[in-house]
């Protein structure tokens, strides 16, 4: 790097942690500077691809805005970030994306190196969706996925955005190409601020198979059959048979893949360990039997690797000493009852997204939760992971916005996802390059500056500078509490930084010895 960076954690937190460098009362005019922001912001996708020779990714973009900006003061060189696959999506989050990219990001990396795709409606649309394959096939190549809230169009928005096609949600394509494990799913908390669980909840959910993925169709009276036909040619046999009297029917048909349950398993119990909480199994294998696999494969998992190391942490003293199976309707009343939290939790597909969406609102909003792909490359050496807010585009403030008036995003569950996806790159450099200074320096930085971020967002939120959700009517718009970070932020990285590495200090330090030599020597004679 240009610049030699000390990172001086200790002095970064002596500085957030006291009141007298940052106090409650501090002015936000006053301790920034402000500059307008264009009416007109333009983002051009980056992404490269031509399937079929027509399609030319480089989409134009614009937002409004009428607020102001905090400018960094800072005047170090940016650093390079390491390759990301950057997914745009639509409405306020993409809005209020931009404005904290340009704010906290921008100022301190050159971000050239992350490919950009833009997955709004009209991209998808103009592009007959080779914008969402060439995401694909990105992030398969790159492992690191930052992800904005897309929308998956209705009949109604069809008309009104004047679409080809009511285009799917992308996320089935995501997983089946990143070959899915998991969706982690888990609780942020801010110190000294009580949302819903008082520790952290995780929550795996099975990412593929089930009602996601489902053949369906009306129809009348008759036979319906299910039969299954063996690849390697052994004699197909009936699955299952159903006589349908009704003259109004909805056959539906699906699956749920269980190879790589095991790998689901493994992530899970490793992330219950680093965590400190207490695991639990959800299924409803008393009525649905099929679920049973699900139960044995992370049993056996469980108790051939885990158990030991659960047991002497004391992880398993709240369920008996033992891996617990809950079934899903007990599932759903605990996570009412255990809010003091410190437990995880994995289950099927659609039984994930239902309990997750209950965490979500028992822990305030959807905002206050993580949501993270976890696949696997091609050749099983690499995780790939993908990071998104768990909410949607916020459609509500978006309209209020375009009506030109104040909104207040909170835009934590956005920034956990792009420190997610910042950190799992730097990682992917660093592993690639074990022995490579420069990887592991670029590692370092970057998990510093998250840590950095995370700790000026949260102090925002502790010193009541908040967003309206948590801090009521006064609270700030989207805008100032964006403008207001990045000041924080600035102030913090300016108290880590030296502009040049301390001298060499070999000759004083002989030197020193030589003196006390001396003098050692004057005493005894």
């Amino acid at each position: 790097m240009a610049t030699s960076l000390r990172i001086l954690s200790s002095r970064c937190l002596t500085a957030a942690t006291s009141k007298k460098a940052f106090g409650i009362t501090a002015s936000l005019n006053g301790a920034r500077q402000l500059s307008s922001l264009s009416t007109t912001s333009s983002y051009i996708t980056t992404s490269k691809s031509n399937h079929n020779g027509q399609y030319q990714p480089s989409i134009l973009r614009a937002t409004q805005s009428t607020s102001v900006r905090y400018q960094s003061t800072s005047d170090k060189p940016k650093i390079k970030a390491p390759p990301m696959v950057y997914i745009q999506g639509e409405e306020m989050t993409h809005y209020a994306t931009q404005l904290l990219l340009n704010q906290w990001i921008e100022p301190y990396f050159d971000i050239s190196s992350w490919e950009t795709f833009d997955l709004s409606c009209k991209a998808r649309d103009d592009s007959d969706d080779a914008t969402l394959i060439d995401a694909v096939e990105a992030g398969k190549r790159i492992g690191a996925i930052f992800k904005e809230p897309t929308i998956t169009p209705s009949a109604i928005q069809v008309q009104e955005m004047g679409l080809k096609k009511a285009w799917g949600s992308p996320n089935g394509a995501m997983r089946r190409g990143w070959n899915g494990i998991t969706i982690s799913r888990d609780t942020i908390h801010i110190e000294g601020i009580e949302l819903g669980y008082k520790n952290q909840v995780l929550f795996e959910r099975h990412a593929v198979g089930g009602e996601y993925g489902a053949g369906w169709n009306e129809v009348g009276e008759g036979t319906l059959l299910t039969t299954y036909i063996p690849k390697d040619g052994g004699a197909p046999f009936v699955v299952d048979k159903r006589d349908l009297t009704d003259k109004h029917n909805v056959c539906v048909v699906y699956h749920n893949p269980y190879d790589n349950v095991r790998e689901l398993a493994h992530l899970f119990f490793k992330r219950c360990l680093e965590h400190k909480v207490t695991p639990y199994i959800v299924t409803k294998k008393t009525v649905f039997k099929w679920q049973e696999g699900f139960w044995a494969t992370m049993k056996r998992v469980f108790d051939d690797t885990y158990k030991d190391e659960f047991l002497k942490a004391g992880l398993l003293d709240r369920s008996g000493g033992e891996l617990t199976h809950l079934i899903s309707d007990a599932a759903t009343m605990q996570l009412i009852r255990w809010t003091d939290g410190g437990f995880g939790m994995a289950a099927h597909n659609y039984d994930g997204d239902m309990l997750t969406d209950q965490i979500a609102q028992v822990h305030r909003s959807p905002g206050f939760i993580t949501s993270n792909l976890v696949g696997v490359s091609d050749d099983g050496t690499t995780l790939i992971k993908e990071f998104e807010a768990s909410h949607g585009t916020v459609t509500d403030l978006w309209n209020d916005h375009l009506a030109g008036k104040e909104t207040s995003l909170n835009p934590l569950g956005l920034v956990e996802a792009l420190l997610g996806a910042m950190c799992h790159a730097a990682q992917l450099e660093y592993d690639a390059k074990p022995n490579d200074v420069e990887a592991k320096r670029m590692y370092e930085y970057v998990n510093n500056f998250t840590n950095t971020l995370r700790m000026a967002l949260h102090n925002t939120f502790r010193y009541g500078q908040g967003t309206r959700d948590m801090c009521g009517p006064t609270g700030f718009t989207t805008e100032d509490f964006i403008a207001k970070v990045a000041w924080r932020l600035d102030r913090y990285l300016e108290q880590q930084s030296e502009e040049s590495a301390p001298p060499e200090l070999k000759e004083r330090i002989w030197h020193c010895l030589l003196v006390s030599w001396r003098t050692l020597i004057r005493r005894r004679l």
